[in-house]
Order: structure tokens, then C-alpha cells, then sequence
């Protein structure tokens, strides 16, 4: 009997040491301290190509320290290059139907169209005179009929051209229709706007670290046909990094935002990084599944982010870590 007594104490210590460690629950040092054994998180960034085209080059690998704006990575360029300077092209043709239209008629052209009116004025007095003649020597019998009909169809076509010539020389003198100018330039911003989306997408044949951070990943290879949907490469960011711990439900009163914390690893022992908690989660959570006994599943606790300086680098993803929390800390205003 005292056997099994001995073997029941020795299987609830035994069961709370793992709970103690699945959990990372929280504990209170001798000091009054709050400690909280937790995992190093940071955030990892996926990096595609915005476009579809092959790869060219990818001139990172795994474990490669980038910092925000390197070249990581490019496409083949050539199709996207004579996209930009065809787009150009156009535009540069349509910006010079834009100029000449809103410059008008050049000067020469105006003199021209006034000459031609000036001409056909001296081509109707002409025809004026040449048909009084025959008209007069119609009367005396001097000429035929068909003389008479040949000279009104003169006088009419000169009066004709006459009329012509003013309409063209006022049109001349006028210059381009609003709506003309106006349907040129829309024009122009459509070649314009298409020549920059052009310069887009070759800017977007480079990959460029959008921060720093450390290569975790190289999945693609130059020759693999990329899309937005494929990433290239993973990213782990050097900032922030926080260390993920959970309290439980009787010490949540006593953690709060802004609190100061130190964070000590085993890799690194007697080191002391400064941290403060950044984020207390609102919502809890049960224990683990693999813990079947009803009194420990509904136990909740709270996920607790506390965020940490590491200009060493040294604090890795998924790391042990533990979290100590002063109490004795007053509450901000």
C-alpha cells in the first residue's frame, strides 16, 4: 500500500515537471520576480517576383545577412526592355502630334492659304470679265450659245474656289479644335501611363530585400520559371524579435504592457538581453491536447510576447528562452 502511494506522489510530480515544460508556465522567483520560460519568434517574409518571366540570377544563400534594399535576386529583362521602349516610342510620337497642335498653324501656312485666296479673287474677276464679253458680243450676234454657256460655268467655278479659299484660309487662321488638342492629350497620358506600368514591371525583374534580415531559404534557382505566387526566398527579419512565453490565468493581473523583462538564454549563460512586453494576448488558450486529464484541460493560459534587443543576432528562431518580469515595476500613468 505504501508502495503505491509512493508511485502516485511520484507520477503527479512527474506530470507537473512536464507540464512545467510543454507550457513554459509562468513562476515566481524567490526575489518576487515573475519568470516566464518561453521560444525566440521573429517574423519570416515569403519573396516572389511580381511577374511572370525566368529567372536570371538568385546571388543569395542560406544563412547570407541582407540589409533593406540589396539585390537579391533577377529576372530575364530582355522582353520587359523592349516592352519600355516600344512604350516609349509611342509616347515620344504621340507628346509631338500634342506640340503641333497646340503651337497651331505655322506662319508660312497662314501666308499660304492667304495667297490662295488672294488668287482665287483674281481668277473670279477674271471670269467676271471674260463672261461680260461674251455676253456682250451674244447680244450682237458675234458668238454662239455655247460660248455663252462655257463663260457662266467659268464665272461659277471661280466664284466656287473664291469661297473655298475663305473657308480655308479662316480654318488657317483659327488654327486646331479645343477638341482635337484635348483628345491628343488624353491620348498622350494613356501612352504616358503605359509606359510607366512598362518601367514597372522591369523594376520588378529585380528582388530587393524589403528589410534587413537573414536568408532562411533559397527555394527557386536561376532557369525556374518564377510568378507571383512562388516564392523565391524566405526572410527571416532581424526586427523585431520577441519572446513568446504563455502566463497563466492567476498571474495575468500582474503582467501588463510597457513592463520591463530581461531575457536569458542557455546558449548564452550570465548574458542578460533587455526586453519589455509588447503584446498580451486577449483571448486564452487551453493547455495541450496530449494532457487528457479534465483538471488540467481546462486550465487556460494567455500568450505573452515580450520584445527583446538583439544587435548581436545571437537570439535565434525557436530558441529557449526565459523571460523574467520584476514585479515591483509601478504602472506607467
Amino acid at each position: 500500500m505504501k508502495r503505491l502511494r509512493l508511485a502516485a506522489v511520484a507520477a503527479v510530480v512527474v506530470m507537473a515537471a512536464v507540464l512545467w515544460l510543454l507550457l513554459g508556465r509562468t513562476r515566481e522567483s524567490a526575489g518576487g520576480d515573475l519568470v516566464m520560460p518561453g521560444n525566440v519568434d521573429i517574423r519570416q517574409v515569403q519573396l516572389a517576383f511580381y511577374g511572370s518571366e525566368r529567372i536570371a540570377a538568385v546571388l543569395v544563400r542560406e544563412g547570407d545577412h541582407v540589409r533593406k534594399g540589396q539585390l537579391l535576386a533577377s529576372l530575364d529583362k530582355a522582353r520587359l526592355e523592349a516592352e519600355v521602349a516600344d512604350r516609349s516610342a509611342l509616347a515620344a510620337a504621340q507628346r509631338d502630334v500634342l506640340r503641333r497642335l497646340e503651337a497651331g498653324n505655322r506662319p508660312e501656312e497662314i501666308r499660304k492659304a492667304h495667297a490662295d485666296l488672294e488668287a482665287a479673287e483674281a481668277d473670279l474677276k477674271n471670269a467676271g470679265l471674260t463672261s461680260d464679253r461674251v455676253f456682250k458680243l451674244a447680244s450682237q450676234g458675234a458668238s454662239t450659245a455655247q460660248d455663252s454657256d462655257d463663260a457662266r460655268a467659268s464665272l461659277d467655278v471661280a466664284r466656287a474656289r473664291k469661297a473655298a479659299a475663305q473657308e480655308a484660309d479662316a480654318l488657317m487662321v483659327l488654327g486646331p479644335r479645343e477638341e482635337d488638342i484635348a483628345a491628343a492629350r488624353a491620348a498622350l497620358e494613356a501612352d504616358e501611363a503605359q509606359l510607366s506600368l512598362a518601367k514597372k514591371d522591369l523594376a520588378d525583374a529585380d528582388l530587393v530585400a524589403p528589410s534587413d534580415g537573414v536568408i532562411e531559404n533559397r527555394i527557386l534557382e536561376p532557369g525556374d520559371m518564377a510568378s507571383p505566387q512562388k516564392p523565391v526566398l524566405t526572410l527571416a527579419l532581424d526586427d523585431p524579435v520577441w519572446i513568446r512565453a504563455y502566463v497563466a490565468e492567476t498571474d495575468l493581473p500582474r503582467v501588463r504592457p510597457g513592463m520591463k523583462a530581461w531575457v536569458t538564454t542557455d546558449g548564452f549563460p550570465g548574458k542578460r538581453y533587455e526586453g519589455w512586453v509588447g503584446f498580451i494576448s486577449p483571448t486564452a488558450e487551453f493547455t495541450p491536447k496530449s494532457v487528457e486529464t479534465q483538471e488540467v484541460r481546462t486550465k487556460l493560459v494567455y500568450q505573452v510576447r515580450v520584445f527583446v534587443q538583439n544587435p548581436q543576432g545571437e537570439l535565434r528562431l525557436g530558441m529557449p528562452a526565459v523571460a523574467t518580469l520584476p514585479l515591483d515595476q509601478a504602472a506607467k500613468p
